[in-house]
């Protein structure tokens, strides 16, 4: 006597047969491969959940080499995110000094160009005074 064992298939719409052929073996596999990973992807987590609660030494075992990883990966992204905000820090504080200098020099432009006016008003007063009285030379 011998017993076929067949997969269940849940009932629902079947995939579309692109070339209008009859199902070959190929849309089978294809149909069985897509069960299977179904089956590898959805399983784990169900089971992931029950055994976090029953408190499995085995799944003890595998939380505290998840958390390790995840440590030292979420270490490295503190540490990142520290040099990071210090870069921040450099650069806003080299952002007020250049602001600084720059105040420093437009007041000191503003200052010259102040000087020259005067300069200039002083010379064309000395001009008009010598054109005025003109004197023995």
């Amino acid at each position: 006597m011998t017993a076929t064992i067949r997969p269940e298939r849940p009932p629902g719409p079947r995939l579309p047969n692109i070339n209008g052929d009859p199902k070959t073996s190929t849309d089978t596999s294809f149909e069985g491969e897509i069960r299977e990973f179904i089956r590898r992807d959805v399983a784990p987590r169900r089971t992931r959940n029950e055994a976090a609660q029953s408190g499995d030494p085995g799944t003890d075992h595998v939380n505290k080499l998840i958390g390790q990883v995840s440590g030292a990966a979420t270490e490295e992204i503190d540490r990142v995110i520290l040099e990071l905000q210090s870069i921040r820090d450099m650069l806003r504080t080299e952002g007020d000094r250049v602001t600084r200098e720059i105040s420093g020099y437009a007041s000191l432009n503003h200052a010259a160009i102040t000087s020259m006016r005067v300069i200039a008003d002083s010379l064309a007063q000395w001009k008009n005074g010598a054109q005025i009285n003109p004197g023995p030379r």
